[in-house]
């Protein structure tokens, strides 16, 4: 299941919105200790400008990684704009999922009234929906470290 914070998504469909009718692309950031919380939002631009594709300037993309990889980082979410269609994966999308631990978040822009937003996993061609949760803040969102003392 993807945890996210309502900003997080206000910013990508804030994007995805931004961009139409261009598909919109980018990362979200978390920390490499295993949360799996997206935290730093980072919007990418779409090097094809295209409505029915996305593609990652190469050279960017290249540079966020170095970026990441000197915070401690990993691309929690990898997010995409549909722009006519449902937030579902693409042919072309499936070939180009190359991170196993990541969320594949698809915001749908076809509604001007309304988005939507699915998250998958894909891992070797395998398309697998999990559902979202979306709150507020990561704070006694999982149990565990962030639990309230007890009393």
């Amino acid at each position: 299941m993807l945890t996210i914070r309502r900003d997080l998504v206000e910013a990508m469909v804030a994007h995805a919105r931004r961009d139409h009718p261009d598909e919109a692309c980018g990362v979200i950031a978390g920390a490499d200790d295993g949360t799996d919380r997206p935290e730093r939002f980072i919007p990418m631009l779409n090097a094809a400008r295209s409505p029915t594709f996305y593609e990652f300037d190469s050279a960017d993309l290249l540079k966020l990684y170095r970026e990441m990889g000197a915070n401690d980082e990993v691309p929690v979410v990898i997010y995409h704009s549909h722009t006519a269609t449902e937030a579902y994966p693409s042919r072309t999308d499936v070939a180009y999922a190359s991170e196993p631990f990541a969320h594949y978040v698809l915001v749908s822009t076809r509604d001007p009234e309304a988005h939507e937003l699915r998250s998958y996993r894909i891992v070797d061609g395998v398309i697998t929906e999990e559902p979202v949760e979306v709150v507020e803040s990561y704070e006694f969102t999982h149990p565990g470290q962030d639990d309230p003392p007890q009393e």
